[in-house]
């Protein structure tokens, strides 16, 4: 990877923020992490930075500046606030009003209006995606196990679902069975909504011994992909077998793997497929 200058990751949530801040050691590019209190993984703290609160925005631009930071990537799962119990710092304060308002017109708004406040201060925004050398999924299956004809419907209709979903800033994923919807992601996650699906009645949807249905994940339409492109993992395998799933799925070059070995030996454990829809 051509270095790019010094990182500053905005770490949230999930294993996302610890796979960027890995690949920067591997590759020798100096890091400098912002862990989101009340987010952020407790192992990041093994990487310089500091924990700040989200409403901070001041001490956050101040402390990636003081680093020499030169870039800057969002990372992670972040719950929207009650802006109301925030605490901003003076900067923040000044700038809340604005992201207040970008939010009431939906999360793919408040990212945009995120992302400016930094590219404003002279940071370049990458994408977690470029970060981890294009990681993303490749077209048809990955692993041995190939999806059936009415497997790969429902993936499709899944995907299809999701963007449809995405177009409503709602989510970025959905769960297909047999044709039948079972479960749309909205606030709750991908991880919960799995949980939710291996919680339905028996006979809506597969289990163990018989998987059948899928779960898709897709990009919103009106979404940057350089903030929030959807992420799989290994666990996300383990939940998709928990709630009786075939196998998951997304867009080709529009979906972040998690460590591809792992959920590529996960998967063939499981007996389930990974397919990258498209070219």
């Amino acid at each position: 990877m051509a270095q790019r200058g010094k990182l500053g990751l905005i770490a949230g949530g999930g294993a996302l923020p610890l796979a960027v801040a890995a690949r920067c050691e591997v590759e020798g590019r100096a890091v400098h992490v912002i862990r989101l209190a009340g987010f952020a993984d407790a192992h990041l703290a093994r990487y310089p930075g500091i924990e700040a609160g989200m409403a901070e925005i001041g001490r956050i631009l101040s402390e990636m500046k003081g680093a020499g930071c030169q870039a800057v990537c969002l990372a992670g799962t972040v719950n929207r606030p009650d802006f109301k119990t925030l605490r901003p710092d003076f900067k923040g304060a000044t700038l809340l009003p604005g992201i207040v308002a970008a939010a009431t017109r939906g999360d793919d708004a408040l990212l945009r209006k995120i992302l400016s406040i930094f590219e404003a201060e002279g940071f370049a925004v990458e994408g977690a995606d470029d970060i981890l050398g294009g990681e993303t999924l490749t077209a048809g299956a990955l692993g041995r196990i190939q999806p059936t004809d009415d497997q790969l419907s429902d993936l499709r209709k899944a995907l299809h679902v999701a963007e449809k979903s995405g177009e409503l800033d709602i989510g970025q994923g959905a769960v297909v069975c047999d044709g039948l919807v079972l479960a749309v992601e909205a606030q709750e996650g991908t991880d919960a909504m799995l949980r939710r699906v291996a919680g339905l009645p028996a006979d809506l949807r597969g289990n163990p011994s018989l998987p059948k249905g899928a779960l898709g994940k897709a990009p919103k339409p009106i979404q940057d992909l350089r903030v929030d492109m959807p992420v799989m993992g290994a666990r996300t395998l383990e939940l998709a077998a928990e709630a009786g799933l075939a196998g998951v799925g997304g867009q080709a070059g529009r979906l972040i793997l998690i460590d591809r070995a792992a959920m590529i030996e996960t998967a063939d454990r499981l007996g389930l497929f990974i397919w990258g829809e498209g070219q």
